[in-house]
């Protein structure tokens, strides 16, 4: 519906939306629907360079356009990436400089979807003036990346966890499982009555289907213990040395840390541990929910010997790290146990002494 205009739409009892006056449609094909997710996929990671190549497999821009030129001007619109643009119109003015610079031409169906888009936001926050269009899209976006096993589609939710490095967008990860256990959370502790069903299916749109979530997790560990997926774990397993130097120093051996820095050094364990832990948690919520779905994967991984072989190689890591750390830590604990109980010697016979 390319008319999405308030005198266009009613909200109906149950919650939904009903659309009048179809006299302005349009069709949008497959290739145009995955490459606005890829698109929005490569502007939420400031990914310049893949940016730039949307937009020509799109038929945004011409053959033979300088590409590097393009990817070199939208990283500059893109600047020190402080200020997050969280809706349309915000997104379009940081594009339209560019766009016009670089002649940029936009096909008559995407025409008709920046039309809509527009028109629907305009609508939103008439209603709601704090509405934000990209935090809200986010969970819907994530759950057709999950329940959609094509080969492209897998590729997008890759680029949207990982860096062109190889290493871990955690933040997102972080999100996307906090997002599917909150979701599973309500599946769970909340069985709709029969008044509430109508309601209950409206909402089903923002549910994650767990079983395509699960499929999609499986795919992921099968790209990273692929021969692709070398880099990857490489930064794998130096994040895991990093957050075990943290749980180490906050939490077994507290006494090594510098006195200088203790404060600062204690704040960001301290937040290292708690996103940790609060990821545990929203995970074992997701697997709660499905656990029969969760376990047949869990087991299949297990059973496979590229899992073993990536446990030996973080054991060996690990092993390889701490075999000097551990050891100076501990005496360094003892020392300071032993210093510790002759100062309470001391103080104790200073006590009995004045008696």
């Amino acid at each position: 519906h390319a008319d999405p205009h308030p005198g266009n739409l009613v909200a109906t009892k149950d919650g939904s939306l009903a659309y009048f006056d179809f006299g302005m449609m349009g069709d949008i094909p497959r290739h145009y629907r995955v490459g606005l997710i890829r698109v929005l996929v490569h502007f939420v990671n400031h990914d310049s360079l893949g940016l730039a190549n949307d937009f020509l497999s799109l038929g945004f821009i011409p053959d033979g356009s300088d590409m590097q030129m393009i990817a070199d001007a939208l990283q500059a619109s893109f600047g020190d990436g402080s200020r997050q643009s969280n809706d349309f119109q915000s997104i379009m003015g940081q594009l339209y400089d560019i766009m016009y610079e670089f002649n940029f031409s936009l096909p008559p169906d995407y025409a008709l979807v920046v039309r809509a888009l527009g028109s629907l936001e305009g609508t939103a926050k008439a209603l709601d003036p704090d509405f934000k269009v990209v935090e809200s899209a986010y969970p819907i976006v994530i759950g057709r990346l999950l329940s959609d096993p094509s080969a492209d589609m897998r590729k997008i939710l890759r680029q949207l966890l990982i860096r062109n490095d190889g290493s871990i967008r955690w933040n997102r990860l972080e999100r996307l499982i906090a997002a599917i256990s909150e979701q599973a959370s309500e599946s769970v502790d909340e069985l709709p009555s029969s008044k509430e069903k109508s309601t209950s299916n409206v909402q089903g749109w923002k549910s994650f289907d767990m079983r395509a979530v699960v499929a999609a997790t499986e795919d992921l560990f099968h790209f990273i213990l692929s021969e692709r997926g070398r880099r990857v774990r490489v930064f794998l397993v130096q994040d895991i040395i990093k957050a075990s130097d943290t749980f180490l120093q906050e939490e077994a051996f507290p006494c090594i840390s510098v006195d200088q820095e203790g404060n600062k050094s204690s704040s960001e364990g301290d937040s290292v541990i708690r996103r940790v832990i609060n990821g545990l948690i929203s995970l074992r919520l997701a697997v709660k929910s499905a656990p029969e779905v969760w376990t047949a994967m869990l087991i299949r991984m297990s059973l496979k010997p590229e899992v073993h072989c990536f446990t030996l190689d973080i054991i060996h890591a690990l092993v390889m790290h701490y075999w000097r750390e551990i050891p100076q830590a501990f005496w360094l604990c003892m020392s300071k146990l032993l210093h510790e109980v002759e100062v309470h010697k001391v103080e104790e016979n200073d006590r009995l002494r004045d008696l």
